[in-house]
């Protein structure tokens, strides 16, 4: 995978800039303002995600423009092929003349992997950034695992509308029951994948963290659900037992406390949580060996080398 020419109008401060990148190495350089973050941020929009950095299309239209164009030559899946995307209210994309329903079709044809110091939140911040890294990665390689999740997803604002309507007694407690049957189910296979993501990216990120710190410290980390197997009815039963366990704690708080929106990704360093004894200059490490691992990872699933984007 590679780009043979990309293509930014009214993108944030770019007013028109086009580039035909090596197929190997780019280093792109300048005074600060001058839209070096913008550029790249322009290329990861491909990917069919969010930006890395706001989840409003308003912030990526240039002031005083109606919206903003991506174009994109790039080599992949054996074959050159185009990409346009145009931001406004909304984003369009066009797939080798064909308009897609949704950006979400760039999922796994665009693969690219991203470090900012943004980046930084997977290890400095809460859970819902080290969840990020897994579901992202997954959609990359497996673009079924988006439609898994939304699902997964669906499933959980429908039991939490019930839990409300149980607690005012507009339904009984045995409602819950065939939504508990579906979390489990999605929330089984979800775990299943990510398990079998991280397996891979223990066996990369932590040899590519010896290797920045020249083995002065052990990176290591684990899903904080299952840490023994990723045996289907061991995770289902499991899963299952913990919904059943906080049943009560779900109907005070209104909110299902337990499955893959809630799970976590534990980093450590010699054993100790990197988040609060990592300094920040270890944490800008394990960091990089995940974004670094990830870009292996995918390379070996998918047989395609994602473009790596590093920001400063």
């Amino acid at each position: 995978m590679y780009v043979q020419q990309h293509a930014a109008e009214r993108f944030r401060n770019l007013a028109a800039v086009r580039m035909t990148p090596d197929p190997e190495m780019n280093v792109i350089f300048g005074k600060n303002g001058q839209g070096k973050t913008n550029l790249i941020e322009s290329l990861w929009m491909l990917t069919g995600f969010y930006s890395f950095r706001s989840h409003k299309n308003a912030h990526l239209v240039a002031d005083g423009a109606k919206e903003a164009v991506i174009t994109d030559q790039f080599f992949s899946a054996g074959r050159g092929q185009t990409v346009e995307m145009r931001i406004h209210a909304r984003k369009e994309i066009t797939l080798n003349g064909v308009k897609e329903a949704s950006p979400r079709a760039m999922m796994g044809r665009f693969p690219a992997v991203v470090f900012s110091p943004q980046t930084l939140s997977v290890v400095q911040d809460g859970p819902a950034e080290r969840r990020r890294l897994m579901d992202i990665a997954l959609s990359l390689m497996k673009p079924n695992y988006a439609l898994l999740y939304s699902n997964y997803k669906r499933a959980l604002d429908q039991r939490n509308a019930l839990l409300k309507k149980i607690v005012e007694r507009k339904f009984d407690a045995a409602m819950m029951a065939p939504w508990d049957a579906e979390l489990v189910k999605l929330g089984t296979r979800i775990i299943q994948y990510r398990l079998q993501y991280l397996e891979k990216l223990n066996a990369a990120a932590t040899e590519i963290y010896r290797g920045i710190s020249g083995g002065n410290e052990t990176f290591s980390f684990y899903y904080d659900f299952q840490r023994e197997t990723a045996d289907e009815t061991a995770i289902l039963e499991k899963l299952m037992a913990s919904l059943d366990r906080s049943r009560e704690a779900d109907l005070k708080r209104l909110y299902t406390n337990v499955g893959p929106h809630a799970d976590d990704l534990v980093l450590q360093l010699d054993g100790r949580d990197a988040r609060i004894y990592g300094s920040q200059g270890q944490q800008r490490s394990c960091a990089l060996a995940l974004k670094l691992g990830e870009a292996s990872v995918i390379r070996d699933v998918t047989g395609e080398c994602p473009i790596v984007l590093l920001t400063t």
